[in-house]
């Protein structure tokens, strides 16, 4: 399904498709996708991480302590107008072209709340699936939720049909703890971690090096479910658990 127009109507050649993709909790998809014509002058993200004050007495500076990250934010501004369809009887309403972008802060009936969406642009990377091993971008995807849509008519026809209109989007980061976990890779033994075997390794090789310990490789097989510890396949991610 394709809505709307570009926001910089002077290039619509370079104009890219922004596309939305309901996904599931899974982030399985869900329904069909929905795009419109996108070419913006700016699209801004923002990240924060929150610090708190440790309060040690006597100090001119308190201490800080990492707490936590923010979901990561972006807003995105889209033009829609139904205006080449004339101005008289022959007008189409503009409230059609981005109903279905409203649909995405309604409740879903199966989810029992508003949808995880997958917001693309074109080719380019405007957000990333992060890699659990480097935290690098496999995907030009951004999973968010929508957190607002502001609808401003700009337009009308003399009998009162919305012709022009700005739909202001305001969207959130979402990622489940478990894809967290995973992409973070904490590198300490007191964390679960993941490896992704190298030509060469067996788990005692792979315990020596990530726990100082090759006597650790029964941790890495029991929790694994592995048998033959000395023959590993490059390329398998295995969960390395806290030592206890």
């Amino acid at each position: 399904m394709s809505l709307g127009n570009p926001l910089n109507t002077d290039d619509q050649s370079n104009a890219h498709k922004l596309t939305f993709q309901r996904l599931n909790i899974d982030k399985s998809m869900r329904g069909d996708p929905v795009s419109v014509d996108y070419n913006p002058k700016e699209l801004a993200f923002t990240k924060r991480v929150n610090y708190a004050d440790i309060a040690i007495p006597g100090l001119d500076v308190a201490p800080l302590q990492f707490v936590r990250g923010d979901a990561e934010t972006v807003g995105i501004e889209l033009l829609f107008d139904t205006t080449s369809s004339g101005m008289g009887a022959t007008a189409v309403s503009v409230v059609d072209k981005f109903k279905s972008l409203y649909g995405l802060v309604k409740i879903d009936g199966d989810m029992h709340t508003p949808p995880i969406v997958r917001i693309s642009w074109g080719d380019k990377n405007i957000g990333y699936l992060p890699n659990a091993e480097d935290g690098t971008a496999q995907a030009n995807v951004f999973d968010a939720v929508v957190l607002s849509v502001d609808r401003k008519f700009l337009l009308f026809t003399s009998t009162g049909t919305p012709v022009r209109a700005v739909i202001t989007m305001a969207l959130k980061e979402y990622r489940s703890v478990a894809e967290q976990v995973a992409a973070i890779n904490f590198r300490s033994p007191d964390h679960t971690r993941i490896y992704t075997v190298r030509e060469g390794d067996n788990l005692p090789s792979i315990a020596a090096e990530k726990y100082g310990d090759p006597a650790r490789w029964r941790t890495i097989a029991e929790h694994n479910g592995i048998r033959n510890v000395r023959q590993l396949t490059p390329g398998l991610q295995l969960e390395l658990p806290p030592l206890r």
